[in-house]
């Protein structure tokens, strides 16, 4: 192998420090030196290229007590500030510097806290969505600290400053001619190696030595630089790989497609990666040791699309950590894995995620993982019977918020307080892997693989076989819209001179064409964007069996461009996207029929919020709509009445034909309307809503009027608890619009508060209304009449088997006197109150004290006594029994019926099926018979009567309040 071996002065070594992203000053800096660190932002993400402002820096700690390299302490400075002492000085033309005199004091180090690394961004300020310089794929910059001990160190060919320094991309090829440039920490010999145990280039008594080489094989050029002082010697590694003639070409073996295809014999698997126009694409991993070679090389297809590899010698259920090298540069994972790697992975605790693989020492990026004959998770429920769409009760949560574990474990633990409240579908907020680990999920990065921050996957798949038990579906939010930068799909085809996707990227727009958009916006009229959609799809429904999708921002899936201005959200851009848009119609209709296609019956959830003609058209195919009525019903319950009406949570006041609209008083992404009750909230004389038992109260007010209404229906976690914090509260309890993505308070304590309890039994009695026998057809189908724009309002839902529900609430913060007409004349049941309400068939006036309201029946379902019974002759064959009033606070009658003279037994079940109390044998006589059952002290809530004769047994479900 031919080298040239050449010397160059300090000048040299200079010029070369100059081209890097980061240098800095001294070379070896140390803990308490003056190190002056300087930005080229021409080179990297370009973020900040040809910007002409003040340029701030965000700068943090790296110590033994960080948990992994994007752990930063002692942050001296809030993103997006403008403090002083971020501002960073100009260095020249698109460059920037900063000094830390002394970094052990600058940033406040405990006593045996070792620094091992400046983390700095450089940015703009005043912002929030700050430009920032980084490196090219996004990821943050480092600048090492030294020891007081020999190092040495390759700074050509460049590097990028990730915390393991890598090489930038190199466009080499055989015969290239490269230089190499090593520095050491004080005078040493040094050696320069090139795929050689022999050096190419030797200097004794040096700090510098540069010399070129030459590639003269295809595969791995591994460059070793060594630094020896007489007593130690150290080195430095870089890897470069070079393709040499470029892939080999070969079709596609039958029956793969992208993504990792496993084989029988549980010993090999074939990588595809989709890469049109790609020259080559290199697989690396554990399986090579991250070194590759020309065996290494993915094979090409014939039309340039697909890139492809068998790689074999797997040893069964090992889990493989790999990435994909692209034209001999650009690093990043399999867009299809279905588990991540990530440097942040060390926040994950063990009891969250068992055992998950370590992130392999000296690797970079997201990395992909592949693992034959995984552990297979052996499903109870395998065709579970999915709820009628239009009788959803949908219960939406964040699992970070909802539990403190925000795992899969606990969440399966609370689904029996969720099916006690009667709710029959939990939609989750997004859960593919999104980037960092505390998140709303809305940033997704790759799209089959479930976020490890909440568990493994046979954890999640645990949880939703629980909720298919206890009759409750499973809806997954996913945000396909857009992605971010993390993304494999954005890197593969990135335009770093704009700092946005190229124009050749297959998946997504260059500019987002919509309002609103946030991270990349995808192109759906692209046909792999739609093949990618259907992909995603599948894998959640078939390998996950949830039940249905939410589709986030559903309205942007358009390639007509709304967008007029550089921000894109003025009025007139908003209204337009908003506008009736054929093109995105169509493309839903497909994507509803793709989703059908995959799972017969899926739920599909647009939140589309958009012009009502495209809506009914969608909704009329078979689609749902969220329906945001937030607004509306927050005016009522503060008692601003002339802002209540909420009659668009009607479908047939939209005009459609179907209740395909999922009302909902509160989302993720709404205020809370006990928050607004308590600090905006109407009064007069001693009633206001800004008391917080009133405030309460109202919201049991304003569920009366939701969940009366036929169509789905959503509710907000810990709504049915009257949660009162602001959607903007702070961790340390304060109030930001900076903090709307911040953790919230998880407040399970509220369930022994009784006002709170109060309105968890009005939520739950409610939704269980929707589904008893004799009122489930009227809340998917009842016709309505309403005056919901009153500040008395009224609701009357009438079925076709003669179920007749009539709902009267005064949302005034006066007394009130109106005048109704109920359906029919004599007895209707006063549902919540267990009270018989008389209706005269005409026009009669009711009274109703502020926030007063009734749920009138036609039918007696809480087996309210309308005369007494005692000792009946009675004639059946059969043990029959009835409580009422139900629910009850303190004593409950026990109607029973006696086939014939018989020993009964009455003991009392929690909702788990354990005793809590048995009342006792009793005989009695052939007939129908009153038992009266009184100071139970047990805690409120759902519990079944189990009575027993010798011949007979009868359980009837009773509730406690």
């Amino acid at each position: 192998m031919k080298r040239l071996l050449l010397f160059c002065v300090t000048a040299c070594y200079g010029f070369t420090l100059q081209a890097q992203l980061l240098t800095w000053t001294p070379a070896f800096p140390k803990e308490t030196d003056v190190v002056t660190i300087t930005v080229d932002a021409t080179k990297g993400n370009k973020g900040l290229l040809g910007f002409a402002g003040n340029v701030y820096v965000h700068i943090g700690a790296i110590t033994n007590l960080s948990t992994s390299p994007s752990n930063w302490l002692h942050a001296p400075f809030t993103w997006g500030s403008v403090e002083t002492a971020a501002l960073a000085t100009t260095a020249g033309t698109n460059k920037w510097s900063f000094t830390v005199a002394n970094p052990r004091s600058f940033f406040g180090l405990a006593a045996g806290e070792e620094l091992r690394s400046i983390a700095v961004l450089f940015r703009t300020g005043n912002c929030t969505n700050c430009q920032a310089q980084r490196n090219a794929d996004g990821s943050d910059m480092y600048v090492p600290i030294y020891k007081n001990t020999l190092a040495v160190r390759i700074d050509q060919p460049a590097k990028q400053p990730k915390y393991i320094p890598v090489p930038e991309p190199q466009t080499w090829s055989i015969g290239s001619n490269f230089t190499v440039t090593a520095v050491a920490s004080t005078a040493s010999y040094i050696k320069l190696f090139h795929n050689s145990t022999t050096p190419f280039a030797v200097l004794d008594n040096t700090t510098t030595l540069t010399a070129v080489s030459v590639v003269t094989n295809a595969g791995n050029q591994q460059i070793i630089a060594e630094a020896y002082n007489g007593l130690v010697a150290t080195y430095d590694t870089i890897n470069v790989f070079v393709a040499g003639s470029g892939s080999p070409v070969a079709s596609l073996p039958a029956q793969v497609r992208d993504g990792i295809n496993y084989e029988v014999g549980d010993t090999s698997a074939i990588l595809v990666l989709r890469a049109p126009g790609k020259n080559t694409v290199t697989v690396i991993g554990e399986f090579n040791n991250w070194t590759p070679g020309t065996a290494d090389i993915m094979n090409k297809t014939p039309d340039g699309k697909f890139f492809w590899l068998r790689v074999t010698g797997l040893e069964p259920g090992k889990e493989y950590a790999y990435q994909y090298l692209v034209d001999g540069s650009l690093k990043i994972a399999d867009p299809y894995t279905e588990k991540v790697l990530d440097p942040s992975d060390g926040f994950i605790s063990s009891s969250t995620y068992p055992n998950l693989k370590p992130y392999p020492a000296g690797q970079t990026g997201i990395l992909s993982v592949l693992q034959t004959a995984a552990p297979v998770y052996n499903w109870d429920i395998t065709d579970f019977n999915r709820s009628d769409k239009k009788g959803l009760v949908i219960y939406e949560l964040l699992l970070r918020d909802f539990v403190t574990a925000h795992d899969w474990k606990t969440l399966t633990d609370s689904i029996s307080y969720l099916k006690t409240l009667g709710i029959n579908a939990i939609e989750l907020m997004p859960v593919n892997e999104f980037e960092g680990n505390e998140s709303w999920g809305y940033n997704p990065s790759f799209y089959f693989a479930p976020d490890k921050y909440y568990g493994t996957k046979n954890a999640f798949k645990t949880f939703i076989d629980s909720c298919h038990k206890n009759g409750i579906a499973v809806i997954m939010d996913i945000a396909l819209n857009h992605s971010f930068g993390q993304s494999p799909m954005v890197q593969l085809y990135w335009d770093s001179a704009n700092n946005r996707p190229a124009a050749d990227n297959p998946w997504f727009n260059p500019i987002a064409k919509h309002p609103y958009n946030v991270g990349y916006d995808m192109n759906h009229s692209s046909v792999d964007t739609k093949y990618f959609f259907g992909r995603v799809v599948e894998h959640w429904l078939k390998e996950y069996k949830i039940d249905g999708y939410r589709f986030d921002l559903s309205k942007g899936f358009t390639q007509n461009n709304y967008c007029t201005t550089s921000n894109c959200n003025s009025s007139t851009e908003v209204t337009n996207w908003s506008a009736y848009d054929a093109s995105r119609v169509g493309l839903w209709k497909a994507y509803y029929d793709t989703v059908q296609n995959k799972s017969n019956g899926s739920y599909v959830i647009l939140e589309h919020l958009s012009v009502n003609q495209e809506e009914k058209e969608l909704a009329d195919y078979g689609m749902l709509f969220w329906g945001n009525l937030n607004y509306n019903y927050s005016e009522a319950s503060m008692g601003y009445v002339n802002n209540s009406n909420f009659s668009w949570g009607i479908h047939t006041t939209r005009g459609w034909a179907n209740p395909h609209v999922v009302t909902y008083m509160e989302s993720h992404d709404e205020e809370r309307i006990v928050y607004k009750n308590i600090n905006y909230g109407a009064a007069s004389g001693s009633y206001s809503i800004k008391d917080s038992t009133t405030a309460l109260k109202r919201m049991e007010l304003n569920a009366a009027f939701l969940f009366t209404i036929p169509g789905p229906k959503m509710l907000w976690q810990f709504g049915e608890l009257g949660y009162p914090y602001s959607i903007n509260t702070c961790t340390d309890g304060s109030i930001n619009n900076d903090c709307r993505l911040a953790n919230k308070p998880i407040r399970w304590d509220y369930l022994g508060d009784a006002r709170r309890k109060s309105v968890y039994n009005t939520y739950s009695q409610l939704i269980h209304l929707r589904f008893h026998p004799w009122y489930k057809n009227l809340f998917l189908s009842g016709t309505i009449s309403q005056n919901v724009e009153a500040p008395v309002k009224w609701i009357q839902v009438i079925s076709g088997d003669s179920s007749k529900v009539f709902v009267v609430g005064n949302f005034d913060i006066t007394q009130r006197t109106v005048s109704v007409t109920l359906p029919t004349q004599g007895n209707w049941f006063d549902y919540l109150e267990n009270k018989i309400f008389t209706a005269t068939g005409a026009v009669q006036s009711i009274t109703l004290q502020p926030g007063e309201f009734h749920v009138f029946l036609n039918r007696n379902v809480n087996n309210v006594a309308t005369t007494p019974v005692i000792n009946v002759p009675w004639t059946g064959t059969s043990l029959e029994a009835k409580a009422y009033p139900n629910p009850f606070s303190s004593t409950v009658t026990i109607e029973v019926t006696i086939p014939q003279a018989s020993t009964l037994d009455m003991e009392i079940y929690n909702i788990w099926g354990q005793p809590v109390k048995n009342t006792g044998q009793r005989f009695l006589a052939k007939g129908v018979h009153q038992l009266e059952i009184k100071g139970l002290f047990i805690p409120d809530g759902l519990y079944y009567i189990k009575l027993q004769t010798k011949t007979s047994t009868k359980t009837i479900p009773v509730t406690i309040q």
